[in-house]
């Protein structure tokens, strides 16, 4: 199976994703936010649109993004993503699609999405 540890950039450029094998999964925890700061509360960012109270005071660095990803293919797997920006989780597949690149792709029933995360060099 192709590897994708490593530290990725989001397509947005505002984040930084650490992915790591975790068991048979692999693991993608944030770990750099391009805006470390909440400017309405000059605090670090949180999870504040996650609809479970007990979790919006959780910070998004160290934040775990993928939940049971487990190997699909090769270079593919497949579990949940969760998407801080409106604190929901989809069903999603991760897929390595050369050394550099890994696409990012959650779905909410029909409704699919995908983003091209590129990696940080070493």
């Amino acid at each position: 199976m192709t590897d994708p540890s490593g530290t990725w950039l989001t397509q947005a450029g505002d984040a930084k994703v650490a992915v790591r094998p975790c068991g048979a999964a692999i693991c993608g925890k944030v770990v750099w936010l391009k805006q470390p700061i909440d400017q309405a509360t000059g605090r670090p960012q949180t999870d504040d649109k996650n609809p479970d109270p007990s979790r919006k005071a959780r910070r998004i660095i160290g934040l775990q993004l993928f939940l049971d990803m487990l190997p699909a293919t090769a270079t593919a797997w497949s579990g949940r993503v969760y998407n801080a920006d409106d604190g929901r989780s989809y069903a999603s597949t991760v897929t390595l699609l050369d050394a550099g690149r890994l696409e990012v792709r959650g779905c909410s029933g029909p409704l699919c999405g995908s983003e091209i995360w590129t990696r940080v060099a070493r």
